[in-house]
């Protein structure tokens, strides 16, 4: 084992002495605390802050416990302290254990500390002290603070001097995003990391937060975010402020064109399509107005807005009504026009029905004067006479009609 110290009979040398003589003659077997009586766990701790190791023995027969640094120095030995580092204080030391702490933790502390058990064989077991370095505070940065919609953007965040490496990613909204992320090393054993978004923007992302979320196990909600700003083109609507119905000849018309974009709209125009506005029309900033309206204005009026990013427009489609019309276009009632039917086709029936009642109750009459016996006559001149006689030899024959 090495054995270092100052002056000629310091602690440290007179502990490592001791424990050289207290080893067995020629003893160089290292047992590892797997399965073995002697215990300990590995630490990671933040830097700046405390370290504890434990050296603990399951059942102890009187045996010597004692830490050693990784370069092999006595830290302690029992209960005493041989190394002049006053970093390392005694937390508890009993027959079963032998607790150390180590304060203000750097990153030269790192590395393999031995729980040393003198035993035949000795017993050694290992505890990895791995020092954390949270990274800085994380920088976030876009390719451009304005961006038109439709075009893509990029966004950086960088995550500088930790240990070990950060990984980044990213959020907006309640999606999660992918970024492309390089990892540099620095001469120190430290770690950059920066992470590259790309996303294609709307205008639903104007005024959206990007976060860009820092992971790493000395730190907890460690984020930076942006919010996006966006362009977009105009939005419009025409909305008809007056009339509330059908507009009629001799009424006033009266348009307003809405428009809402970023930037703000900087220009409104009214047009009509296929055809000039009439030359009476009033336009006034976003608004439109038409009197006495009469047929010839019929057609279809465009309101267009344009800002810096584009043009957008809507359009009114004016019909105008005859002023003696009580309103717009009426709909055909078709139940009215089959009850209006079906009332004439009823007073028909019952009107023939009345008829063939009053015709059967006035009947025509007509009499045939033929002579009754005429067959007996002897011959066509005595019938003649016969018939010519008057009724007196006839009944009087019916017939009747509608």
């Amino acid at each position: 084992m090495a054995c270092s110290g100052s002056g000629s009979l310091s602690i440290s040398l007179f502990v490592c002495l001791l424990s050289a003589a207290l080893l067995p003659k020629g003893a160089t077997q290292t047992i590892t605390a797997q399965g073995q009586n002697l215990v300990t766990g590995n630490v990671s701790v933040i830097e700046g802050e405390t370290a504890t190791i434990s050296c603990r023995v399951k059942n102890n027969d009187d045996s010597v416990i004692q830490l050693l640094n990784p370069n092999r120095q006595t830290i302690y030995f029992r209960d005493v302290r041989p190394l002049k580092d006053s970093r390392f204080q005694l937390v508890n030391f009993s027959d079963n254990e032998l607790r150390v702490s180590l304060s203000n933790v750097t990153l030269s502390d790192e590395g393999r500390y031995v729980c040393q058990l003198y035993t035949d064989p000795p017993q050694e077991a290992y505890a990895d002290i791995t020092v954390l370095v949270p990274p800085g505070n994380p920088i976030i940065e876009s390719r451009e603070d304005v961006v038109s919609e439709g075009n893509e953007t990029e966004i950086t965040c960088t995550a500088m001097g930790s240990k070990p490496a950060s990984s980044i990613t990213w959020m907006k909204g309640d999606q999660i995003l992918q970024g492309e992320e390089t990892v540099e090393e620095t001469y120190d054993r430290m770690f950059t990391v920066t992470s590259r978004l790309r996303l294609t923007v709307s205008k639903e992302d104007d005024g959206e937060a990007v976060i860009c979320i820092i992971d790493h196990p000395a730190v907890k909600d460690f984020q930076a975010q942006k919010y996006l700003e966006v362009q977009y083109k105009p939005e419009v609507k025409i909305v008809v402020e007056f009339p509330e119905g059908p507009t009629r000849e001799g009424e006033n018309l009266e348009l307003t064109c809405k428009a809402k974009g970023k930037p703000q709209p900087h220009q409104i125009n009214w047009f009509k399509v296929d055809d000039d506005v009439p030359s009476h029309a009033v336009i006034t900033g976003s608004d439109l107005f038409i009197e006495n309206l009469n047929k010839s204005y019929n057609g279809t009026y465009r309101c267009v807005a344009s800002n810096l990013v584009g043009e957008a427009y809507d359009e009114y489609i004016l019909y105008v009504y005859d002023s003696r019309a009580d309103g717009g276009p009426q709909k055909i009632d078709h139940a009215v026009i089959g009850g209006v039917v079906a009332v004439v086709v009823f007073a028909m029936l019952c009107l023939l029905i009345i008829l063939g009642r009053y015709f059967a109750r006035h009947k025509g009459t007509y009499f045939t004067h033929e002579a009754k016996g005429a067959e007996d006559a002897a011959d066509a001149d005595t019938a003649i006479i016969n018939a010519e006689g008057g009724h007196n030899n006839t009944d009087d024959k019916k017939e009747y009609y509608i």
